[in-house]
């Protein structure tokens, strides 16, 4: 029985020690209806804002990255394919008298350098002597690979700078050139 009386009496401090904090610091001491406590602390304090705040702030800020890496793997792209037109022109000008298809040979080397490019939207150009060819295989031009000449392997690629279904630009194509002397 004693101890039911001591615990009523904690219960009794508790909530006036609470009610008197309340009070305090100017919220109504008693809510309108059950279980709205929360509701009337929240409404006279800054709580929530943090919540609003980052709900504002995060689309904003991922609309931003979503660009940035778009742009940064259209840009990884770029260098992708300049690197590999370089090696594909070094190719080139290697297998000079070697080779009875040099546009499939180069285009080979191209591919190879490229992997994480999709071959089937690469475009290449050889020039050999003078004389442009814009396909995979050229076969039966190995005459025009004449020592002293220039070799040019010029390559394009489409790029995709879509975000969030907005599509920045439709012309975006990457290119990438190379000019082989052999002297």
């Amino acid at each position: 029985m004693r101890i039911l009386r001591g615990l009523r009496n904690q219960a009794r401090m508790f909530t006036s020690g609470l009610s008197r904090l309340i009070a305090s610091r100017g919220e109504p001491v008693t809510p309108r209806r059950i279980g709205c406590r929360r509701c009337a602390e929240l409404l006279h304090s800054d709580e929530g804002n943090p919540l609003v705040e980052m709900a504002l702030v995060v689309p904003v800020l991922m609309t931003v990255m979503t660009g940035l890496i778009t742009f940064a793997m259209a840009f990884s792209n770029q260098v992708t394919l300049t690197q590999a037109v370089g090696t594909a022109g070094q190719y080139l000008s290697q297998i000079r008298t070697s080779t009875t298809d040099p546009c499939a040979d180069t285009f080979n080397a191209l591919k190879n350098a490229a992997p994480g490019l999709n071959s089937a939207n690469i475009t290449m150009t050889v020039t050999m002597n003078g004389t442009q060819t814009t396909a995979n295989t050229c076969s039966g031009k190995q005459t025009q690979l004449v020592q002293g000449s220039t070799v040019t392997v010029y390559a394009k690629y489409p790029c995709n700078l879509e975000i969030y279904k907005m599509n920045f630009t439709t012309a975006c194509t990457l290119a990438a050139k190379v000019t082989e002397y052999e002297y």
